[in-house]
């Protein structure tokens, strides 16, 4: 049995830290392991990507992709864990499970522009309704081979 007084860290739990710029025989002394004088020797620096004037690399590149002003942020839900929620009874498998369901039962914590469907193992609640914005091909076929239905809304250009 150990006793208090017996008690240690572990070895090399506790590494001491090196005292920078603290005389030459410390082996980093003077300048500190920061090599010469100029901009980087110095605290603030801020040339990551800086060429000198030169037009940098990173802006030379052409652009590529796109990227939305406003992209909308869903909650993705696989379909295993509602079906852990619907096992414990904190989500009602006979009503309807949309946002407001899933955010009253604990699931997500708030509807965001969306809920979206993703999984298809280990689904086996029978006839649930789900009101969601997206559903994956593994999600629809798994809900639809319990019995359920899925409500999705329809695209703009159908």
């Amino acid at each position: 049995m150990t006793r208090l007084n017996e008690l240690r860290d572990n070895p090399g739990a506790n590494k001491k830290r090196v005292r920078v710029g603290r005389g030459i025989g410390s082996g980093v002394g003077k300048t500190g392991g920061r090599g010469g004088k100029g901009q980087t020797a110095r605290s603030g620096v801020a040339i990551n990507g800086f060429e000198g004037g030169q037009m940098p690399l990173h802006m030379r590149m052409p652009k590529r992709g796109f990227n939305a002003l406003d992209p909308k942020k869903f909650n993705e839900l696989r379909l295993d864990r509602l079906q852990a929620y619907i096992d414990s009874g904190k989500l009602d498998a006979k009503a309807v499970v949309d946002a407001d369901a899933l955010v009253k039962a604990g699931v997500i914590r708030r509807k965001l522009d969306g809920v979206r469907l993703i999984g298809g193992a280990g689904f086996t609640a029978k006839k649930v309704t789900f009101k969601v914005d997206y559903a994956t091909k593994g999600a629809t076929a798994a809900i639809e081979a319990a019995g359920g239905k899925l409500d999705l809304p329809q695209a703009a250009d159908a």
